[in-house]
């Protein structure tokens, strides 16, 4: 499988990182250009490359890594999903529009959905803090927990498979509308950095 992030910042290389690691390829972009994370690309190593937007969007599975506020830019303008996965990383920050209250019954990852017509949204990785994403997720005492949540049965198999592959402990939430409530910021799973003994 070949995986891609919309965002190129601190999630979005920790997550390429893991899987770069497992012998997977990930096109990294931003809306700067692929010429400006020539520097990222080359400390990931030769299974990472640098596109547009649409090129990262183009893999089967792809990452929205990008700030709250960002995620209607980054997402505009590219084609249909056609079924490929999109994994929402993002968190609606009280702070940041459209907030939870703007969304009304919608959860953040519903919001994402609608802004990517024909994709399989699985919501994962929004409720941890980013070094517990970079960091290796396998430990003595057991591996890191990772919460998923989505509405698509075989998007989230496939989902469940890498982030075990990559080392994860995954847990399947529920549907976007449920699982994501239990997520979002304010949720009982957010911020729950626990380890699963295996």
């Amino acid at each position: 499988m070949d995986f891609g992030t919309i965002g190129a910042g601190t999630v979005a290389q920790a997550i390429a990182r893991h899987l770069v690691t497992a012998g997977h390829k990930v096109t990294l972009s931003n809306s700067r250009g692929p010429d400006t994370l020539l520097d990222v690309v080359t400390r990931l190593g030769p299974r990472a490359s640098a596109g547009t937007a649409a090129e990262a969007a183009a893999a089967e599975m792809v990452f929205l890594a990008v700030g709250w506020p960002q995620v209607g830019d980054a997402l505009a303008g590219l084609p249909d999903w056609d079924g490929r996965v999109l994994v929402d990383t993002t968190n609606n920050l009280e702070s940041m529009r459209p907030t939870a209250a703007d969304l009304g019954v919608q959860t953040a990852s519903e919001f994402v959905a609608d802004r990517a017509p024909g994709a399989r949204v699985v919501k994962a990785f929004n409720t941890l803090f980013a070094q517990y994403i970079a960091a290796d997720p396998r430990h003595a005492e057991g591996r890191q927990l990772l919460f998923y949540a989505g509405d698509d049965e075989a998007a989230k198999a496939d989902f469940h498979t890498v982030a075990d592959t990559i080392g994860f402990a995954p847990v399947d939430a529920g549907a976007l509308r449920d699982g994501g409530r239990l997520m979002q910021i304010g949720g009982p799973l957010s911020a729950l950095h626990a380890l699963r003994q295996d």
